[in-house]
Formats: C-alpha cells, sequence, structure tokens
C-alpha cells in the first residue's frame, strides 16, 4: 500500500502572503482625491435628500459600467455583487440594486460628473507630456463636435429629425496628449459654432477645425484676442487675391495667397487679410484649401496642422468603439448625460496612465487589458510599465515534494 503523507511546511509557505494592493479598479480610483469628490457633491447638492445610496457608490457603479464594458444595470449590479470581497477597497460596502442605481441616475444631477471631469483635467494637465510634435511652442486645439444617435422612441427628449434622436458632443482636444479639455452635450439640433462663440483660449493658441466652424465674426474676434486660427475654406467663398506667396518645391503646396473677403457682411466682420493655402491630397485626389490669420508659418506647416485634427475624429471613434456611449442603460435625460460624463472621466483616467506609464500603450489597448485585470491584485503602476510579466505563483523556487 502506498501512503500519502504531507509534507512538513516551513512557516513561510503556512500561509499564502496577502497582497500588499487593492484592486487595480481601487487603485484607479485613487488617482483623484475622494475629499475634492464630496467637495462637488456638495456644491451640486447631488446627495440632497438620499439616503444610504452615496454618490460615491453611484459613480463607482458608473466607472464600472465604462471599465467592464457593461451592457445594462443587471450587468452593472451583477458584475459588482460577484465580487462582494473586493469592494472595501472601492469605498463602498455592497453593491447596488437595480432599481437603486436606476433612481439614482435619474434623479441624481449630471453636474457632479461635470465637475469630477474637470478637477480631473486639471491632474491630467499637469502630468501631460512637453514634448511636442511641432517646432513651435504655441499650444494647438482641435475643436469639433459627433453625433451619438439615439432612437427616438425612447428617448423622446431628444428630438433631432422626425425619425431620429441624437445629442451632439462638442469637444476641444489638447494635441499636448491629445486629452479633451472641453466637454458641452446639447441637443443635436444646436450648431458647432454657437458653442465655439462661447469659448476663450489662451494668447497665442492655434486653433484648428472643419469648415462647418467657419464664421467670420468669431475669427475677428479670435484675431484681436491674439488667438491663430487654421480651417478650411467654405466652396461658396467670394475672395480677392491681394498677394502670390512662393510655393516650396516638391511637396503638395499647390498655392498660397493672401486674400480679403469681398461679400460685404463679411468684410465687415473680418475686415482683416486672410491666408488662403491649396494643396492636393494625392491619397484622395482631391484639393484642400485653408484658411488660416497665421502669415509667418510656413505652407506645409499650417497643412500639417490641419492634417493632425485627424486625432480628433480618432478620438471619437475610440471613445465609441471602447466605451458606453452608444447605448445607454437608462433613458432619460439625466442618466444620460451621467453616462456620457462617466465615459469621459473614464477616458481622462486613461490619459493619466498612460502618461505617466513608460510602456508604449495605445488608448484602445490599454482600455482592453484594464478591463481584464479590474479586480486583479496587483501594483497598478508596475502593471502599467510592464503589463505582461505574471507575478509568481509561489514566492520561492523551491518545489514541494510528496513523501511516499
Amino acid at each position: 500500500k502506498v501512503q500519502l503523507v504531507r509534507p512538513k511546511l516551513n512557516n513561510t509557505f503556512r500561509r499564502r502572503p496577502m497582497s500588499k494592493f487593492s484592486s487595480m479598479f481601487g487603485q484607479v480610483l485613487q488617482i483623484f482625491s475622494k475629499k475634492e469628490f464630496y467637495s462637488a457633491v456638495k456644491m451640486t447638492q447631488a446627495e440632497k435628500g438620499a439616503k444610504g445610496f452615496s454618490c460615491w457608490n453611484q459613480f463607482v457603479a458608473m466607472l464600472f459600467c465604462q471599465l467592464g464594458q457593461a451592457h445594462s444595470l443587471r450587468e452593472i449590479c451583477g458584475g459588482l455583487a460577484s465580487c462582494m470581497g473586493k469592494l472595501k477597497h472601492l469605498g463602498i460596502e455592497s453593491a447596488p440594486c437595480r432599481s437603486t442605481l436606476s433612481y439614482a441616475n435619474e434623479k441624481r444631477s449630471w453636474k457632479l460628473y461635470e465637475a469630477v471631469f474637470y478637477h480631473l483635467l486639471g491632474i491630467c494637465r499637469m502630468v501631460a507630456p512637453t514634448k511636442k510634435k511641432f517646432r513651435f511652442k504655441n499650444k494647438l486645439f482641435s475643436l469639433d463636435a459627433t453625433l451619438i444617435e439615439l432612437c427616438v422612441s425612447l428617448f423622446d427628449w431628444a428630438t433631432y429629425r422626425q425619425t431620429k434622436g441624437a445629442v451632439k458632443l462638442h469637444l476641444l482636444l489638447d494635441h499636448d496628449g491629445y486629452f479633451p479639455a472641453f466637454a458641452h452635450i446639447t441637443d443635436g439640433r444646436t450648431h458647432e459654432v454657437k458653442i465655439a462663440q462661447n469659448l476663450t483660449f489662451p494668447k497665442g493658441s492655434i486653433v484648428v477645425m472643419d469648415r462647418g466652424y467657419v464664421d467670420y465674426a468669431l475669427f475677428a474676434r479670435w484675431k484681436e484676442e491674439g488667438v491663430w486660427f487654421v480651417s478650411r475654406q467654405k466652396d461658396n467663398a467670394n475672395y480677392t487675391v491681394i498677394e502670390e506667396r512662393p510655393v516650396p518645391l516638391h511637396r503638395s503646396i499647390v498655392a498660397d495667397q493672401l486674400i480679403t473677403l469681398n461679400v460685404y457682411y463679411s468684410k465687415q466682420h473680418y475686415p482683416y487679410p486672410l491666408r488662403r493655402i491649396e494643396l492636393w491630397d494625392d491619397t484622395k485626389k482631391e484639393s484642400i484649401v485653408l484658411l488660416t490669420n497665421h502669415l509667418s508659418f510656413g505652407a506645409t506647416t499650417i497643412a500639417a496642422i490641419y492634417k493632425d485634427r485627424w486625432q480628433i475624429e480618432v478620438f471619437f471613434k475610440t471613445i465609441k468603439q471602447n466605451l458606453k456611449i452608444k447605448t445607454f442603460v437608462g433613458t432619460s435625460a439625466n442618466a444620460l448625460m451621467i453616462q456620457i460624463w462617466t465615459a469621459l472621466i473614464a477616458i481622462l483616467l486613461l490619459k493619466y496612465m498612460m502618461f505617466r506609464s513608460r510602456f508604449g500603450w495605445s488608448l484602445s489597448n490599454l482600455i482592453a487589458m484594464l478591463r481584464y485585470n479590474l479586480f486583479t491584485y496587483r501594483n497598478l503602476w508596475e502593471w502599467i510599465d510592464s503589463p505582461y510579466e505574471v507575478p509568481p505563483l509561489v514566492p520561492s523556487g523551491e518545489q514541494l515534494a510528496l513523501e511516499f
């Protein structure tokens, strides 16, 4: 007969060592101060009259919806309930009920999440990369908006067309790290220019946008404030060429001109000369005409600035594909606003981790890998630098033997 004898273990192996860290989700939540969060709660009065279910619990649940790719209230509450032993590190005692979370999303003000977003924005700016893509030192911003389509039968308050509902996300992208520096959500019918008219920029900034933002009165105000702009020229623009500038050789630049506007009201709104740069896009086989008030940069630099505007289109595509802003867990206007602002908060948290990492992350890859490790007990900042390093299962290489 063969008898199995339990080996005698040293004190080192009697008990598995406890992790020094909370879950990675808990460490993500520690990026910003909980004290600042409750200051925002007090400022927005989001928790007025609340009993039991705090705004922090609601915020953790909605952030889990974004980072964990939960598709419904059932998945949010069930996903958190399945990790009951790991919730204390998140600052909550238990997972919420579906009805409780639904009621909170409908009744508690979305302005709390807007305040948290701008608080996080200040933290991101402190660690944003200082290395610039261009040689000039001016701040570069891209301004654009994207339409988020909704089912009009479910979101009857978001009227856009007869058979469609929609809201519009207006965004200003800071090119020093490609993170959102301003966000605003309106109904789908609001024109982009109305939001741009309320924005102010630091003196010397460069704002790049598409032709939908062409407003000569706005351009004149920016010029007087010392702000440079680069935009597309409208097809029906009426102008007179007052100077032809030399064109660089062996480049895609076709023309570099100084122009003045001919239409009476346009000239009244913008009485200054504009620079018109025409270039040839060999990929699309079409001509692109740019307008700018910057007269000293080279034509190829202006073209490169407008080309970098594509990063805001990439940003919109990334958040729509990787975060929850196309399908919603609530149908009220307040619940929808909370979910979109939480997605923007998640983007800032991810950007903060990318800024502090030595690993070459892409945003979509970081979102996916973090989702797989949300409740893993490991140092977040070590994982950010070396995500594919697997920690050992036992603290020593000594192998245990069986005695027969």
